[in-house]
């Protein structure tokens, strides 16, 4: 174990790091947000999804191989650190931990707005404000509550994607008296398969490859359990499936049940839209609850996610040192706090500052997970090329090393060029390369004032003191 990780409770049990694992990429976009990327591709956003799930499969399994040889709760941003550099952690640390904390108010208001349709005279300043305390409050006892909140949340939210598959695979065969939609016909009768090109499918990947991110936090829990190693070799393995099940299969069913011009489809999102269509009594009141429970999952992972984050950071000297401070009950409660603070600040922005502003804000966080992916990828080719000059051999291995791994370091470059002559992406492209540009001269500052590193490890720093 690591020493980012040593003092943290295992109190993450088997099923806990499981059900995170196979729920854990599951969220308000595939419920919701996907009709949207139907709406823009047609049927054909079945290869924006495939293209998207096999770059975050291959990520997956890079991650996977550093996380089985060192579990820790920095996960990439530590491996970053080693393999690349000191600058290269700080930043992506500091810039994930800013992702998850943006995260907090979407999350907060999204499940503000569910409940305050059901109960109107509650504003909904107070439900976003509520949940994220509630769930503050569970994320600072111990670790075993944020797993056990997961574990329910995500079982959830599997329950109800097998259970629509299972509904919308019977309307399909026509097994659903009185469904309006059957068969397959919708895939290719509204202007054929791909009837707005491929510059559209294009388009949609790069709306849909952000919709994965959160598929690592495995490996970052696995690092709190009694067995990391076998947990996170698990859920890694599981990456292909999960994906091809929940979203694959679901985007299947729905874009061959309903018109992708179906101008509903986009407004009410596509599980509704669908059940609509089938006949499903009550399909908007079922969709809402599904989505809460996913918002709530997501923003319980963004407490959680942040904290971890932070004080792996403050436990490398990156970070307000008594972020690093660990509670008798194994929880690093000052990092959950501080989170929280920063978090709920952006709360609060989202109600008071215009809109204009707060958009500003999010489109820093635009390709952050492209930059994710791309440190992963670098950081695991480094750390492998090390590993076989030392003549090791990895117990969990990266496939057709290292001709994929440079694959998916060239068209991660692609997909941020692409990005950044799209004018719609632009602003995502630009506000995020700002951020990373004041985070390294802050931590460049930060190293001349203390004597860190920069440009290389401070393992590799330590060592040859030693």
């Amino acid at each position: 174990m690591s020493a980012s990780s040593q003092g943290l409770s295992h109190g993450l049990k088997q099923r806990h790091v499981t059900m995170l694992s196979i729920a854990g990429v599951i969220g308000a976009g595939l419920f919701v947000g996907s009709g949207h990327a139907i709406a823009e591709a047609g049927p054909a956003v079945l290869l924006a999804y495939g293209m998207a799930g096999l770059l975050v499969v291959l990520v997956m399994r890079m991650l996977g191989e550093m996380a089985v040889a060192s579990p820790d709760t920095g996960s990439f941003s530590t491996y970053a650190d080693r393999a690349i550099g000191h600058w290269a952690g700080y930043i992506i640390g500091w810039l994930y931990w800013w992702f998850w904390v943006l995260v907090i108010p979407l999350e907060a208001n999204a499940a503000a707005t569910i409940l305050h349709a059901w109960f109107a005279s509650v504003p909904m300043w107070a439900f976003a404000l509520g949940i994220t305390i509630l769930l503050t409050i569970t994320n600072l006892f111990s670790v075993k509550n944020y797993g056990e909140f997961e574990f329910w949340f995500a079982l959830v939210k599997v329950i109800a994607i097998v259970a629509f598959l299972a509904v919308a695979g019977a309307a399909m065969f026509g097994l659903i008296p009185g469904s309006q939609v059957s068969g397959t016909a919708h895939l290719f009768d509204q202007g054929g398969f791909m009837p707005k090109g491929f510059g559209a499918v294009l388009g949609a990947m790069l709306t849909t490859m952000f919709t994965f991110l959160g598929t690592e936090i495995v490996t970052i829990a696995a690092a709190e359990s009694d067995n990391p190693q076998q947990q996170i070799t698990k859920a890694t393995n599981s990456v292909v499936w999960r994906i091809s099940l929940f979203y694959l299969g679901s985007i299947f069913v729905v874009t061959a049940l309903v018109a992708w011009n179906d101008p509903q489809l986009a407004a009410l999102g596509s599980y509704q839209r669908t059940l609509q269509l089938i006949g499903i009594p009550n399909a908007k009141a079922i969709v809402d609850v599904v989505v809460l429970v996913s918002v709530a999952s997501c923003l319980n992972s963004a407490l959680y996610t942040a904290s971890r984050m932070l004080y792996s950071l403050s436990s490398r000297g990156d970070a307000i040192k008594m972020f690093g401070d660990i509670a008798p009950n194994g929880t690093p409660q000052k990092a959950v706090l501080g989170s929280m603070v920063v978090g709920f600040m952006t709360v609060i922005a989202n109600y008071l500052m215009p809109k204009e502003v707060f958009d500003i804000l999010l489109a820093t966080s635009g390709t952050i997970a492209l930059l994710v992916y791309l440190v992963i990828a670098i950081s695991q080719l480094r750390m492998r090329q090390r590993m076989e000059a030392n003549g090791e051999t990895p117990a969990f291995r990266m496939w057709m090393f290292p001709t994929l791994t440079w694959i998916v370091i060239v068209f991660i470059c692609a997909v941020v060029v692409l990005m950044a002559i799209r004018p719609e992406h632009q602003v995502e492209v630009i506000s995020t390369g700002l951020l990373s540009l004041a985070l390294l001269v802050v931590g460049w500052v930060r190293s001349r004032m203390y004597g860190t590193p920069w440009m290389g490890s401070r393992e590799a720093k330590v060592a040859t003191q030693s």
